[in-house]
């Protein structure tokens, strides 16, 4: 029997085993326990030899391990019963989470281990008990290794809503690697370097506006790496010869290993001659607190050298760029920076110390040609013409930065990728299809996530598409289990034929006189000059001509070299089928959002020099390819999906009719292949979706039966075939039309793209013609990023019940009262409209008067200022305070975005929310700074250009793309260069996992492993400036409507607002008739495009789709009842039988079928009453599709569905009401 066998059978035994334990704690003698107990031992012994054998994958491997660990828990659980009897047992942390070792690399090099979660649904439990497991594995890995390098990596899965689609993924949260020794307190370690990192990770994670919400605990993985400190550390080692010239470095020739001690004594004794000499300075031992520091020192130790001397040291590190250029870099930056402060260098891969005497005179080949000096901070490597103004630029650097900052070499953004105006030539759309394996990870453990089925691929197909020549169009598929190998072959096919026409250069097909020239080029759209060479362009794969350009637009005017492969929904599935079958034969680069998801990947082909770039069509229309069919398809006919008729233009209209719409399939019938062989279509009930707990219609099964019948299937695999086949034609036909409108509205072609933000972006820079200046100062890089405040979102008032005229159930007895649910049109579009920061940066006089400044002035500002908040305008302002800020609320250890009545420090602020907050009685009580910049509306054309198209727009496909065009502008604008991480190669893991910039690693068999480097430095090249800007003066329209109209139309008591995220504002109104008094009053303030022609107010539908403009989210509808638990969680019922229910983190299928407007009630009133906290969380199960290393599964999870715990605010006892935090009647809690 094979490892294999045994893997698949030790997952019967352990099923066996779970029914024999039953069995044996009920009624069975002590004799049949140790008979059991025997079984137990000879399949432990069984599943360790086949883990023994050689070439084990990591699924195999993982398995066989997985299952040991529930075999040994058997023994555990039977022997007891023959001393104890069968009684109950008080619960042991190992019934709570559990220790496995999955991965072992490079000969226990690297090792991995996985404490996972069995019950635990509090995160801080959770790390309580992880840390007993972990300390246990350090202290014996210590024993062995004496230095290690020990990073986590937290794994929970996560929920966000899609349209209508709720999209589950496990994200993952890692922290640095840390070096532990002998010496190391592992509690304090664990505390500060796991448990702190990954809840402040969390918190910022779920308030960074991305959608995201924790879903359920999964595991902490723990990456155990060797740290190997290199051999160069003992003794002295010369400079190098550019370094040494500079004689900013003194390097004492000692002849130990105390090369660091001597570093520091060379740096507290000075002498003026023989400065490298030993002699020349005290003995280090008789002048440094050397307690518990060891010689050659280690990089976690000089925090302890520091307090025993009280000094404080920064690191720095040569790296060598070339054969003779090195480039100087922060190794290890002090956290508290004393008046004795020094600065060593570390010779990269020698461990080698010296003292950095002149930090300037190390970063500078020579001084300035005016000899002044230049001051360099010691943290991002800038450098400054004062003192004074490095001590002002030290406070936010330290808050930013921890490795070298480096500028764009281009002083401007602006549109370049010509190239990119050329439609890509060749292109492939795929697909593939799974059959979903029963599987159980998870026999005899207690957990809350259970993985249900495994999903391997049975079907590849695609499609290839040339841009030119139809006939050389093709479809091809495979099914089988080894269709990933056949695809990855495929691919090399397809690289021979597309390498063998661009060999190919056709002649101009026409005669064109270079006297019929046009004015500007074709290419570059720049006027021609007397001193150009004009030259004919033309295509040659087609010969056809394609415009006058200049010589040189025209010999970068290449063809591409690069075929995208396109899926849908790349990232999250079908990329993790055939990424390994890839990396076997070809070089791979990732463009990575995280450790188990791609962006994209590229496979250079190693013969042609081809590239393939898979690419995924969601990260361009985020919508599923049902929902962008039907919107293709609602006005259009058979007609318009010109590839699946040339594709089956052999059928007649009936039969291409039935394929226009997304096909109908069993995916959870299909649980093997034979199930392939079925001659008949599956029972309606076979249909059912476990994943979504939803069955098909019976319009549904219909169409499935007919396409059965009028295709004459004869199986279930001849059925998948064409079912694979029409999913891959239609999303030829939805991105070919996507690629069509936007190529004729735009003029670029996004298949040369990534993302949709990536191609609007360059559609925005060639449409605007606009030059963006880069930012060249740390000190305005760093006072814009400190300026970045997400959406404000938040529950101020957490219950109301409406009591109007127009209800069916009104007490004239009691108030009239409206709830109102308003959301501003299109707000970041309105903000991108607005005057927007271009260039023309510098630091101006702090004595200006921004209140006389226009909103439409050419220059604007940015300003850091002190406010105060006066306790009088608290009560005005308590449902939406001015200035939200990024704070931790009370008893917390983690900062959110909140709006507090606190006064604000050193409050960096766009100049028109200045002035909002002053208008409205805030008080400016200091200017630190002010950052005048060049500003205009160079942004709007392009934002009215889709707003225009999207309202000519008729088909719902054009219109959802035109909107998202416009978002996807500002997305690209937050682009955040901090976040990137470097992922380097499959070998060298000695050198890179000892380097000080590693981070972490992830194993993939035993042979292969990724290592994650910690930048060293980053080049800012991003206009960062933009997003800041738009995302302060987004707020301003908000604040305008919530206190120029609102509260100025309503008095305080008789305006209430019950919710806010970002543009929506849910308010409760104590008025005689809102749809009159406001609505229909100030009609110049509202879109009422949607409301019905007839309605019975008599409202005109007016100002459609104007941006800026509130909306009434129910277009009239009567809102009877509001009820808010915290952010992103609230329900509201509409007359007319309509309840709307929001619950982040949580499956619209499983809000929308299992939780009801009664639970969100119950919720809260149980909170008030100040019931147990068990009694007020509720709890939901629900299913979603996970990786792990790159393999699929069906999990079954259950997790907190609703919970009213909400600290963002002062929830007051016994009531539904809250206060903002800095509120007067508030206890001072800061």
């Amino acid at each position: 029997m094979n490892t294999e066998e045994v893997a698949a059978l030790s997952d019967e035994i352990v099923s066996k085993f779970k029914e024999m334990e039953i069995i044996l704690r009920s009624s069975c003698t002590p004799r049949e326990r140790e008979i059991g107990m025997k079984q137990v031992k000879a399949h432990i012994r069984l599943c360790n030899k086949a883990i023994r054998s050689a070439h084990l994958s990591v699924g195999v491997l993982r398995k066989l391990q997985t299952n040991i660990s529930h075999l040994k828990r058997f023994s555990k659980v039977i022997k007891p019963l023959n001393y104890t009897g069968a009684g109950s047992v008080k619960e042991k942390r190992s019934d709570r989470v559990r220790w496995e070792e999955i991965v072992s690399a490079f000969k226990s090099r690297v090792r991995t281990g996985v404490i996972i979660n069995l019950k635990h649904k509090d995160i801080q439990q959770f790390f309580n008990d992880s840390f007993y497991l972990f300390k246990s594995r350090i202290i014996n890995a210590i024993k062995k290794i004496h230095m290690l390098k020990v990073n986590t990596c937290f794994c929970a899965e996560f929920i966000r809503k899609s349209g209508d689609t709720d999209i589950i993924e496990k994200k993952y949260f890692n922290t640095k690697n840390k070096v532990i020794d002998e010496g190391t307190d592992l509690k304090n370690w664990f505390e500060v370097n796991v448990k702190d990192c990954i809840l402040n990770d969390l918190s910022e994670f779920s308030e960074s506006g991305s959608g995201w919400a924790l879903n359920e605990i999964i595991n902490l993985e723990v990456n155990i790496n060797k740290f190997e400190v290199g051999n160069g550390v003992s003794s002295y080692i010369k400079l190098p010869d550019k370094i040494a010239k500079k004689r900013a470095c003194i390097n004492v020739k000692n002849q130990d290993e105390a090369c660091f001690a001597w570093s520091i004594v060379s740096a507290l004794y000075p002498v003026e001659k023989n400065t490298d000499r030993i002699w020349s300075y005290p003995y280090y031992t008789d002048v440094l607190n050397l307690e518990g520091i060891d010689f050659p020192i280690k990089l976690p130790q000089v925090f302890k050298f520091e307090k025993n001397n009280d000094i404080s040291i920064n690191i720095f590190g040569l790296e060598m760029d070339s054969k003779s250029n090195f480039s100087v870099v922060p190794i290890r930056l002090t956290k508290h920076k004393i008046e004795r402060h020094m600065r060593g260098e570390e010779i990269e891969y020698h461990y080698h110390y010296c003292y950095i005497k002149d930090l300037s005179r190390l970063l500078n080949y020579q001084l300035s040609k005016n000899s002044h000096k230049k001051y360099f901070c010691d943290r991002c490597l800038n450098y400054f013409t004062s003192q004074d103004k490095l001590n002002d630029h030290v406070e936010y650097c330290e808050k930013l930065n921890d490795c070298k900052i480096e500028f764009s070499r281009d002083l401007f953004i602006k549109f370049k990728n010509f190239v990119n105006k050329e439609s890509v030539p060749f292109i492939i759309y795929a697909d593939f299809e799974s059959l979903l394996q029963p599987f159980n990870d998870n026999v005899g453990k207690k957990t809350k996530s259970t993985r249900y089925q495994k999903h391997v691929a049975y079907s590849a197909g695609y499609y290839f598409k040339c841009n030119y020549n139809n006939n050389w169009c093709y479809y091809k598929s495979n099914r089988g289990a080894d269709c990933m190998s056949w695809f990855a072959n495929e691919l090399e096919t397809v690289a021979k034929f597309v390498s063998s026409k661009l060999k190919q250069v056709e002649p101009m097909n026409v005669q064109v006189s270079l006297r019929d020239a046009t004015v500007t080029c074709h290419i570059c759209e720049e006027e021609f000059t007397d001193k150009d060479k004009i030259v004919r362009d033309h295509c040659h794969l087609t010969g056809n001509f394609r415009g006058f350009a200049h010589n040189k637009c025209n010999l970068n005017y290449k063809n591409s070299f690069v075929i995208p492969v396109v899926f849908h929904n790349m990232g999250g599935y079908d990329g993790h089928f055939i990424i390994r079958d890839l990396a076997q034969k070809n070089h791979i680069t990732l463009l990575p959002e995280n450790r188990e998801r791609y962006i994209s990947f590229t496979v250079f082909d190693n013969e042609t020099n081809l590239k393939f770039r898979f690419i995924d069509s969601l990260r361009f229309m985020g919508s599923s390819l049902d929902a962008l069919v039907s919107n293709l398809s609602s006005t259009t006919t058979v007609d318009n999906f010109e590839n699946l008729k040339n594709e089956f233009s052999h059928l007649d209209g009936e039969r291409l009719k039935l394929l226009t719409r997304k096909g109908i399939f069993c995916y959870d019938y299909i649980d093997g292949l034979d199930k392939l062989n079925d001659t008949q279509l599956p029972d309606i009930q076979h249909f059912y979706n476990k994943l979504n707990d939803t069955n098909i219609k019976e319009t549904d099964y219909e169409h499935a039966k007919l396409v059965w019948e009028k295709f004459n299937i004869e199986t279930l695999g001849e059925y998948s075939d064409l079912y694979m086949k029409v999913d891959i034609m239609l999303l030829t036909c939805i991105f070919e039309t996507f690629r069509d409108t936007c190529h004729k509205t735009y003029g670029l072609d996004p298949a040369h793209y990534y993302t949709i933000p990536g191609y609007t972006w360059d559609c925005m820079l060639k449409y605007t013609k606009c030059k963006l200046e880069t930012i060249q100062d740390v000190d305005i890089l760093m006072f814009f990023e400190l300026g970045i405040r997400g959406g404000v979102s938040q529950c101020c008032n957490r219950f109301s019940e409406a009591n109007n005229k127009y209800m069916k159930e009104y007490n004239s007895n009691k108030p009239s009262t409206y709830i109102l649910y308003s959301d501003v049109n299109n707000l970041y579009g309105w903000s991108m409209s607005q005057y927007l920061p271009y260039g023309g940066f510098k630091w101006v006089d702090c004595n200006i008067d921004v209140t006389t400044v226009p909103d439409d002035a050419d220059v604007g500002y940015i300003l850091e200022v002190d406010l105060e908040y006066p306790e009088s305008l608290h009560d005005l302002h308590k449902d939406l305070p001015f200035c939200p800020e990024h704070r931790n609320p009370p008893n917390s250890k983690f900062s959110k975005l909140m709006t507090t009545c606190y006064d604000k420090k050193n409050y960096i602020i766009h100049y028109r929310n200045l002035k909002q907050a002053i208008h409205h009685g805030l008080k400016v009580t200091r200017i630190h700074k002010v950052l005048a910049f060049k500003q205009s509306q160079w942004l709007k054309p392009y934002i009215d250009l889709n707003t225009s198209l999207r309202a000519q727009a008729t088909t719902e496909f054009e219109k959802n793309l035109f909107k998202l065009i416009i978002n996807a502008v500002f997305g690209k604008t937050m682009q955040n260069v901090r976040k990137h991480r470097i992922w380097e190669g499959r070998f060298g893991a000695k050198n890179l996992i000892s380097s000080p910039n590693f981070k972490s690693s992830s194993i993939f068999t035993e042979s292969l492993i990724a290592i994650e480097l910690k930048k060293s430095s980053i080049v800012f090249n991003k206009p960062l400036y933009i997003g800041m800007v738009i995302l302060d003066i987004s707020k301003t329209c908000v604040y305008e409507f919530q206190y120029d109209y609102m509260l100025n139309k309503f008095p305080v008591e008789k305006c209430k607002l019950l919710y806010t995220d970002t543009d929506s504002l849910i308010y409760e109104l104590q008025c005689n008739d809102m749809y009159d008094e406001v609505i229909k009053k100030d009609i110049h303030r509202f879109d009422t495009s949607d409301y019905l022609k007839d309605n019975r107010w008599n409202i005109p539908r007016l100002n459609k789709k104007i941006p800026g403009l509130m909306k009434d989210e129910n277009n009239g509808k009567i809102m009877t009842h509001f009820i808010g638990l915290r952010s992103k969680q609230y329900t509201y019922r509409v007359e007319e039988g309509k309840t709307v229910k929001k619950a982040k983190g949580v499956k619209s299928n499983v809000v929308k079928n299992k939780i009801n407007f009664e639970d969100y009630l119950d919720c809260i009133t149980k909170f008030i009453e100040n019931k147990p906290q068990e009694e007020f969380l509720l709890h939901k199960t629900q299913r979603c599709i996970q990786s792990k290393l790159h393999d699929v599964y069906s999990v079954e999870q259950t997790k907190i569905a609703l919970n009213p715990v909400d600290d963002k605010r002062c929830i007051l006892p016994g009531v539904h009401d809250t206060l903002p935090w800095g509120h007067y009647s508030i206890m001072d809690t800061s």
